[in-house]
């Protein structure tokens, strides 16, 4: 076993795990695989994405050691961009509406996060205008990790093409190693839960490099249709639909969007803790339900779905 010089070097690439428990409960014709992008700190896919992020932005001379880190978030991303920030050296300020969860300003504030307050009333996209003008005025680090930002002059502060960068240099290519099989693919289909867009973009992106065989399936909640335009509203599926387009998204690598209903991801997360002893998150149970909706209908003779976050049993 190496000894590896530090905890991230630890995440990638991830291991690809075989359905056969959940394909066989549900008597599918077709296989089953799973990517599983979920064995950091915080238990999803933001814990290498951040870290890496971190890595592009010192590559291209954009963060320099000890330069402070702001953004406007306060879900997983934050966390994790709390511990890699911080981890690697630089403070980290995020900003969130002054009405965001107590608890969740506490658990960020112990781990060493600084925390500053834009009006409840301009919600989380004032919250990001905020932070992308502070990190304009102080000389800090803007990952701007999700959106494009516009001001009321006309200027704008766009989003970080680290995000699918990273997927373009790490998920795309760890998948690609594991289902190409002597210039074919094990799998024809691939589907992604889409929250900030990166993962879709940079595997799909990857993916279409290779190989035009393989269907690239962006999954958002049946109850939030944003990408295809269709009502949008409140869903239980963390880390995914985000009710608009991201700024990330790359229609032209993705053949098509499949929704699926939160009850269809938690039970199908649910069922494969059983089948496969897999903790998956409800946005991988999403992913996973698309993916086994391709095989069930004959669209597809093998699919893998990528897990980017796991749930806690505890």
């Amino acid at each position: 076993m190496p000894i590896y010089p530090n905890f991230y070097q630890t995440l990638t690439p991830c291991p690809v795990v075989e359905l056969r428990g959940y394909a066989a409960a549900n008597e599918l014709k077709g296989r089953l695989f799973a990517y599983l992008d979920f064995n950091g700190p915080t238990g999803t896919a933001r814990d290498g994405l951040a870290e890496g992020m971190l890595a592009l932005a010192i590559e291209q001379k954009k963060l320099a050691p000890g330069q402070p880190i702001i953004e406007a978030v306060s879900g997983p991303f934050a966390t994790a961009l709390t511990l890699a920030g911080l981890t690697a050296g630089h403070p980290v300020v995020l900003v969130m509406p002054e009405d965001a969860p107590a608890l969740r300003q506490e658990n960020l504030l112990r781990l060493g996060a600084q925390i500053q307050h834009s009006p409840a009333r301009s919600g989380l996209a004032g919250a990001r205008a905020m932070a992308a003008q502070t990190a304009a005025a102080n000389g800090w680090y803007y990952t701007g990790e999700h959106y494009a930002v516009r001001f009321t002059d006309g200027s704008a502060a766009y989003s970080n093409d680290n995000n699918p960068e990273y997927h373009r240099r790490v998920t795309g290519p760890a998948i690609l190693q594991n289902i190409a099989r002597e210039g074919a693919s094990l799998v024809d289909a691939i589907t992604v839960g889409v929250g900030s867009a990166g993962t879709v973009t940079g595997v799909g992106e990857t993916i279409k490099a290779w190989t035009n065989d393989v269907r690239i399936v962006a999954v958002e909640p049946f109850e939030c249709q944003a990408l295809t335009g269709g009502v949008t509203g409140p869903h239980n599926i963390p880390d995914i639909g985000f009710g608009l387009v991201p700024k990330n998204f790359n229609s032209y690598v993705v053949d098509n969007v499949a929704a699926v209903s939160s009850k269809d991801a938690q039970r199908a997360a649910q069922q494969v803790l059983r089948t496969d002893a897999i903790p998956a998150s409800a946005s991988a149970g999403a992913a996973l339900h698309a993916a086994a909706k391709l095989v069930a209908n004959g669209i597809s003779r093998s699919a893998l779905a990528v897990f980017s976050g796991r749930q806690n049993l505890l």
